[in-house]
């Protein structure tokens, strides 16, 4: 079936392609929570980069397709090396993750030769395997302070680590990698979304700016967002985060009331899976991630130690 007669199907005979494509390769449909709706609507697991990835590596299923951008399935393919791990959509990269390469992290350790290396999980898997160790966004101020170095590279979010800086002791050189959703943000689209929603509660994502990140009530991950709304008995809430992640607070929180900071916090790469290119993608077996075993054991180490260093509570 090709993808433009695919394209013509309607959700419904897609959504029913997709099921029975599912059955016959023993496949899952992992979805990144900034997806479009059509593609978490028929997903089996919704979350972020991390989730997905133990996700994947928990999961009984021969094919795991990743709905989300290039690292993430990447990460995917870390925890699950014996797994197939579809990308459905082959351009699908993350500009902050293509800002740094290895080469780039090992001529920032001839420089600070001193310094930890910790690549936050928006990275390619050849910088998680150059890396002492990885992180998320909301466990990076837990892995920074748990290091034995007192200096540490961090790559590749200049904001992510300025918030790692302001919540550690630590001295962090930062990579200049940003956020094209996160970083866009100013303190007038607070300003704005204040004026628009005076009564709710504004959450911003670590990737913003400093100055953004500073007026929110709470800066939180997506997977801290979602637990946040989960327990505030507050009932309305001004989301500073990529736009997908409100379908998924609105279908868990139907009585809840949640608007975008801005409607430019979009991104585009994550926004090319569509419905019809994900059932082509298993149809087809498209685009399945291949790793250099080398690599795969030490980005896998690094990944692995992110548990290890994180102080015990």
């Amino acid at each position: 079936m090709s993808e433009t007669l695919l394209a013509m199907q309607n959700p419904q005979r897609l959504t029913e392609r997709l099921q029975i494509l599912k059955t016959e390769r023993r496949a899952v449909i992992l979805a990144h929570n900034y997806q479009p709706d059509e593609v978490q609507a028929v997903a089996d697991h919704t979350g972020d980069s991390l989730e997905l990835a133990r996700l994947a590596a928990r999961s009984d299923a021969r094919v795991i397709v990743l709905a989300g951008v290039r690292f993430m399935a990447e990460s995917a393919k870390l925890l699950a090396p014996d797994k197939t791990v579809l990308l459905p959509v082959a351009e699908a990269g993350c500009p902050l993750a293509d800002t740094v390469t290895a080469e780039d992290v090992l001529a920032e350790r001839a420089r600070h030769p001193r310094a930890a290396v910790v690549s936050y999980v928006n990275s390619s898997a050849a910088v998680k395997a150059v890396s002492d160790v990885c992180c998320t966004s909301a466990n990076a101020v837990d892995v920074v302070r748990g290091l034995a170095q007192d200096e540490v590279i961090f790559v590749p979010d200049k904001n992510l680590a300025d918030w790692v800086a302001r919540h550690t002791d630590k001295r962090i050189f930062p990579w200049a990698g940003s956020c094209c959703v996160h970083h866009r943000i100013t303190v007038q689209d607070v300003a704005a979304g204040r004026a628009s929603h005076p009564g709710a509660v504004f959450l911003a994502h670590p990737e913003c700016r400093p100055e953004v990140c500073a007026l929110a009530d709470a800066v939180l991950s997506t997977s801290q967002m979602l637990r946040f709304v989960r327990d505030d008995p507050r009932a309305e809430f001004l989301i500073g985060t990529e736009i997908g992640l409100l379908y998924r607070l609105r279908q868990e929180h139907p009585a809840k009331r949640f608007h975008p900071l801005s409607e430019r916090m979009l991104c585009r790469t994550m926004k090319m899976t569509t419905l019809a290119v994900l059932v082509s993608g298993l149809e087809h077996m498209r685009h399945a991630v291949e790793l250099d075993p080398a690599v795969v054991v030490k980005a896998r180490r690094a990944v692995e130690r992110m548990v290890e260093v994180i102080p015990q509570r």
